[in-house]
C-alpha cells in the first residue's frame, strides 16, 4: 500500500494530523492537474493553479466530514471533480448580472479619448458652467479640472482635497446639470 493510500485511510479513520501529511505528498500532482485545467481556460483568468488546488484541497479535506477514498486514484478523481466544480462556480458567478455578466465589451476608439474641437458650443458651455458655479462652486471646479485640464476623477479629487467617491457624485451631478442647461439653450 502506498504512503498516499495509508494517509487517505488515516484521514478516513479520523486522524487529525493525517490531512496535514497528505498535502505535501500530492501537491505537485494536484498542481499539474490544476495547471492543465487552467491552460484550457480563456486568457485573463484571475485564478492561478496554486489558488485553485488550495481551494480544491480545502473542499476535499477541510470540510469536517470524513472523506471516503478507496485508493489514490479515487482521491485524484475527487480532486478533479472539485477543480471542475470550482471552475464552474466561478464561471457562473462571472455570468451573473451582479458581476457584470450581461456587459458587452466595446473597443475604445482613439477619437473618443481626444478632447473635442473648439466650437460655438464652448460659449454655451461656459455660460452653463457659470450658472453651475453660482449654485455649486465645487462641482464647477471639478468640471474645469476634468474637462478642461484633462485630469482623471481620482486626480481631480486629490487636487480638490475631496474623496474620489465624492468627486464621482459631483461629476454625475455636474454632467446632468450642464446637459440640462445646454439642451435648454
Amino acid at each position: 500500500m502506498s504512503e498516499v493510500t495509508q494517509i487517505l485511510n488515516a484521514i478516513e479513520s479520523g486522524e487529525p494530523r493525517a490531512a496535514k501529511e497528505l498535502l505535501p505528498l500530492v501537491y505537485d500532482e494536484l498542481r499539474k492537474l490544476a495547471a492543465a485545467r487552467l491552460a484550457q481556460e480563456k486568457p485573463g483568468q484571475t485564478l492561478d493553479a496554486t489558488a485553485l488546488i488550495h481551494e480544491a484541497y480545502l473542499r476535499l479535506v477541510g470540510n469536517g466530514d470524513a472523506p471516503q477514498w478507496d485508493h489514490r486514484g479515487h482521491f485524484f478523481a475527487a480532486a478533479a471533480e472539485a477543480v471542475r466544480r470550482i471552475l464552474v462556480d466561478r464561471a457562473r458567478r462571472k455570468q451573473s448580472v451582479k458581476h457584470g455578466g450581461m456587459r458587452v465589451r466595446q473597443e475604445l476608439e482613439e477619437a473618443c479619448l481626444m478632447a473635442p474641437e473648439p466650437s460655438e458650443d464652448f460659449v454655451a458651455l461656459s455660460d452653463a458652467l457659470d450658472r453651475l458655479s453660482s449654485t455649486d462652486p465645487q462641482a464647477s471646479e471639478l468640471v474645469k479640472l476634468r474637462y478642461f485640464a484633462g485630469l482623471t476623477s481620482s486626480d481631480a479629487a486629490a487636487a480638490m482635497g475631496i474623496s474620489p467617491r465624492t468627486a464621482d457624485r459631483l461629476w454625475v451631478y455636474a454632467r446632468s446639470f450642464l446637459l440640462r442647461e445646454l439642451e435648454g439653450s
